[in-house]
């Protein structure tokens, strides 16, 4: 029998999330709200730590040199905000806490890497994500339907004008025509 704060977490937790390891270099695609807007913003780096893999606060921390410097982020692997976490390559190392590779630098910092099954890695099904990212491509579609749709009309007005203008210029036209059908 469940407790009640396990099922209470049960709620939270994602259905499914992928087996991130130590030494693991990931991608982790992360919804950034700025003001009205959302987008989506990719980290990638190599796993230094990963924590509490079977509670809903599992948290993996990644670790990348962006110009020159160091930079690390943790992330909750089951918070709403993380879209997708994809493993790009896999090494083998024999501690779960990377934290000797802040020292090093350049070749000294590099792992052995080890063949393994992308796709079966990678593949997971989360209906709720799969959900949210559709209704996301879904408004875009739609943002962009009603942008062609207003582009058309703008268009048609263009036309219309310039069909006014011919139209007025076109008489004059007619009339020296048909003056000179008729001499013939």
């Amino acid at each position: 029998m469940q407790s009640l704060i396990q099922k209470i977490e049960a709620k939270y937790k994602k259905s499914q999330v992928v087996d991130v390891q130590s030494g693991d270099t990931v991608k982790v695609h992360q919804k950034i709200r700025e003001g009205n807007k959302e987008r989506v913003q990719i980290f990638q780096g190599t796993v230094i730590r990963t924590d509490r893999k079977g509670s809903h606060t599992s948290r993996i921390t990644v670790r990348r040199i962006a110009s020159g410097v160091g930079v690390e982020k943790s992330f909750l692997l089951h918070s709403p905000l993380i879209l997708k976490v994809e493993v790009t390559k896999r090494t083998k190392v024999r501690r779960n806490y990377l934290t000797y590779m802040r020292e090093r630098t350049g070749k000294s910092a590099r792992l052995a890497g080890v063949d393994f099954d992308r796709e079966a890695v990678n593949t997971i099904h989360d209906a709720k994500a799969e959900a949210e990212e559709e209704k996301l491509k879904e408004e875009v579609a739609v943002a962009a339907e009603a942008e062609a749709a207003k582009k058309a009309e703008e268009e048609a007005k263009l036309e219309a004008k310039a069909d006014a203008a011919l139209a007025a210029h076109n008489p004059a036209t007619e009339q020296t025509e048909q003056t000179e059908q008729k001499s013939k």
